[in-house]
């Protein structure tokens, strides 16, 4: 089985993540943003790496996907392969830190990994408003997200919920992060539990 968590930056994706794989039993798998090698240059200068950013994170992303299908276990993973192409390259493209040539090159390669490979069988999609993700992203306190735009927050928030409204590719359960505060609260977390049903 494998279950994918989606959420926009700070919204608890991580968290979710590992409290999921500890109560089930399930194997995780991790953005590995602690050792990306743009992602410090590219919250810097934005529409210089926007693009080399983008692919190392599809590579990663499908690489992953195809370890996935590839294994027995039961697995969850923190971030999708979806979230890259269908919520942060449109968001740069359209901000004008993406060029046209570069998104259609993007999107045209999204394209032929994604159909080698099948949808999670349930997404986990947390909701969060601009002021959560804030204090969220604060309070991990990663030097390289201090000087994240808040247009550019906003504008992935209004993505990810124009992508999560109209996704059928399987089952979806939708968690208000605004409302279930599943780290600090284990009744919130026990919530969870019974909205996932298994």
């Amino acid at each position: 089985m494998h279950i994918a968590v989606a959420g926009n930056i700070g919204s608890g994706k991580t968290t979710l993540t590992r409290l999921l794989a500890e109560h089930y039993g399930w194997e995780p798998k991790y953005e590995d943003v602690d050792v990306n090698p743009y992602l410090s240059d590219f919250y810097n200068d934005m529409q210089r790496w926007s693009f080399n950013l983008q692919i190392y994170f599809l590579n990663r992303r499908f690489q992953g996907v195809v370890d996935i299908h590839n294994s027995s276990r039961n697995v969850i993973q923190d971030r999708t392969i979806y979230e890259d192409a269908r919520i942060f390259a449109p968001n740069l493209h359209s901000m004008g830190l993406m060029s046209t040539r570069d998104f259609e090159n993007y999107k045209s390669l999204f394209d032929l990994m994604i159909s080698l490979v099948r949808p999670p069988d349930l997404l986990i999609y947390l909701k969060s408003s601009i002021p959560n993700l804030v204090g969220q992203i604060q309070k991990r306190g990663r030097v390289y997200e201090s000087g994240i735009r808040l247009d550019y927050l906003q504008g992935l928030n209004d993505r990810y919920e124009e992508w999560i409204a109209g996704y059928n590719d399987g089952k979806k359960l939708i968690i208000n992060v605004d409302e279930l505060k599943f780290e600090e609260n284990p009744e919130h977390f026990q919530k969870i539990l019974e909205f996932i049903g298994i």
